[in-house]
């Protein structure tokens, strides 16, 4: 009877005893720190105005429409500014971009141990920083308006397209740089025809996706002051002007569908 079950085969088992116990705990813990969140979210929240917002949203709602279109001939300039910050900002935001690109990419920089690292510094403060809170500090180092949208716009764009082009630059084909080198090539040749070549698809894929980021993020600067559309929508909030606030969103959403069309066909002719 011994021999007949010693001999009878083990059922598998997705676990054993140990990960299973160690499973099961990791479920308990994490219920418990969710269970912990949800009471401390729960005591700070006054549910009356979360039962009641079906009402309240329903009655901002009949107030949104019909829309303003009277209002239009007031939305032409700054929804134009909105553009421009987006665009200039866009545009400044590459000049800087593409040297740091170059300084932080490992088989461009001049030094991995120090200007790399000063490189990759800058990249991260770039994207570590929200456009608002930019804008927020340019506002009051430069004041409101539309320049201080521009270079908002442009500082907090650096990181991302400074990131995504150096990786680029690593994967390129090196076969191709070392038969230029071969024939004898200066630095400046092998970055024009043996580097840039190989990125340029990918450097203006990266430039017309970072356009139609910074298309949206700039409708949203008016509030702290930097200029363009987010600062009419901003005042028609303040005094509930509820349908020259549904005019202002059916035009952002229309900026950005007519964004999204231009970065698609751009990438699609390039790619």
């Amino acid at each position: 009877m011994t021999e007949a079950l010693s001999s009878t085969p083990k059922v598998w088992q997705h676990r054993n005893r140990n990960q299973q116990l160690l499973s099961w705990f990791l479920w308990l813990t994490g219920t418990a720190i969710f269970m912990y969140c949800w009471q401390m979210i729960s005591e700070s929240t006054t549910w009356f105005f979360v039962w009641d917002a079906p009402r309240i949203a329903a009655d901002i709602g009949s107030r949104m429409i019909p829309p303003r279109w009277s209002y239009i001939s007031e939305l032409l300039e700054p929804l134009w500014d909105t553009i421009n910050i987006a665009t200039i900002g866009t545009m400044l935001a590459i000049l800087m971009a593409v040297p740091v690109a170059f300084l932080a990419a490992r088989n461009t920089t001049p030094s991995t141990k120090f200007v790399r690292p000063i490189a990759l510094l800058i990249i991260v403060s770039s994207r570590s920083i929200n456009s608002l809170i930019w804008a927020l500090l340019l506002v009051s180092i430069i004041g409101p308006g539309v320049v201080a949208g521009i270079v908002a716009i442009s500082l907090r764009s650096i990181g991302f397209i400074s990131k995504l082009l150096y990786e680029a630059i690593e994967e390129i084909d090196k076969d191709q740089v070392e038969a230029i080198s071969a024939t004898g090539a200066s630095g400046l040749q092998k970055l024009i025809y043996g580097i840039f070549p190989q990125i340029l698809p990918a450097f203006a894929g990266i430039s017309v996706f970072r356009w139609d980021i910074n298309i949206r993020e700039s409708t949203v600067l008016g509030y702290v002051g930097a200029g363009g559309i987010g600062l009419q929508l901003n005042a028609s909030l303040n005094v509930l002007a509820w349908p020259q606030v549904t005019l202002i969103l059916i035009l952002i959403l229309l900026t950005v569908i007519f964004s999204e069309w231009v970065s698609a066909k751009v990438r699609h002719a390039i790619i």
